[in-house]
């Protein structure tokens, strides 16, 4: 299946989702206002695209575990961008939720999104204890445990002299498990190996650590145009991040170092099972850092 058909159905699965009896017809405005801003839709794709490379024919049960996972992704940047948290007028180009639509419905829009991806995956006809660890793994890499006990870290190290280790800690829960993720629920749908599973893991750490770092990048060099949002709002919040750390050109040696070792790993990977990562390499490929491929910094 091409990449736009995916991108496609993951925005019909989760508009088919909403299509059901309707309590509040505002709310889910709200909702889809969001959804279909926009946006690369990384980690849905990274997961369908994951499963194809493992050799499984692509099916409705999937697109809902990768809808659900898009949901919870649409719904952390609403409550991002409210002004208790980053206060940001803009996302992918156009207005943010909070702007649009007033606080109070763009925090119950957020909520719905985390609440609602749960029962999307229990919905999905996979074996049952597939669905409970999907939806396990899902809950420990969104909530207390990884992006929102990261967040919470994010916001305490504002303004402070914090070490690499930390902001490394940060990162790896506030943006690195979701985008681990895929990697995780790919190995659990198809079920391989224990050694492949942990494999996998290290794969999707490796490369949320590197959109991190990426992400860091371009808040400095990138204008509102490439990215949809205000520039420089890590600076003006006094963040910690990479090129503060190391500049802006060791953030970069950086960035390529996670990449290549993120690729060294597919070709192990390769190696071991009956995998292509040829769909992988060619979304890592699209992030790459240089002239050709700024234009295309969106969101992720």
């Amino acid at each position: 299946m091409k990449q736009d058909e995916k991108l496609a159905r993951i925005g019909q699965t989760i508009e088919g989702f909403y299509a059901q009896k309707v309590v509040s017809a505002d709310l889910i405005e709200a909702i889809l206002y969001s959804v279909n801003a926009g946006g690369k839709r990384i980690r849905p794709l990274l997961l369908l695209e994951l499963l194809e490379g493992l050799g499984l024919e692509l099916t409705e049960a999937h697109f809902q575990v990768a809808a659900a996972l898009e949901m919870i992704h649409t719904g952390s940047l609403i409550h991002d961008d409210l002004p208790a948290m980053d206060d940001d007028d803009y996302r992918r180009g156009r207005l943010t939720s909070h702007k649009k639509f007033g606080e109070a419905m763009a925090i119950l829009a957020g909520d719905s999104l985390f609440l609602d991806s749960y029962a999307l995956i229990a919905e999905a006809a996979l074996p049952s204890q597939i669905k409970v660890n999907l939806i396990a793994e899902l809950s420990l890499a969104a909530g207390t445990f990884g992006m929102v006990g990261g967040q919470v870290l994010d916001m305490q190290g504002e303004g402070k002299d914090i070490s690499l280790a930390e902001l490394q800690n940060i990162h790896a829960n506030k943006t690195g498990k979701l985008l681990t993720y895929p990697f995780i629920a790919a190995g659990l749908i198809a079920e391989v190996g224990e050694s492949q599973q942990e494999k996998l893991k290290v794969i999707g750490q490796l490369l949320g650590l590197a959109f991190q770092v990426r992400d860091d990048i371009l808040d400095i060099t990138a204008n509102f145009e490439d990215l949809g949002k205000t520039p420089q709002k890590d600076v003006a919040a006094e963040k910690a991040t990479y090129p503060a750390i190391w500049g802006l050109d060791g953030a970069k040696r950086f960035f390529e170092k996670q990449i290549e070792e993120t690729e060294h790993l597919l070709a192990e990977l390769e190696a071991e099972l009956a995998f292509s990562g040829a769909a992988i390499r060619k979304i890592i490929e699209s992030l790459k850092l240089n002239d050709e491929r700024k234009s295309r910094c969106s969101s992720l």
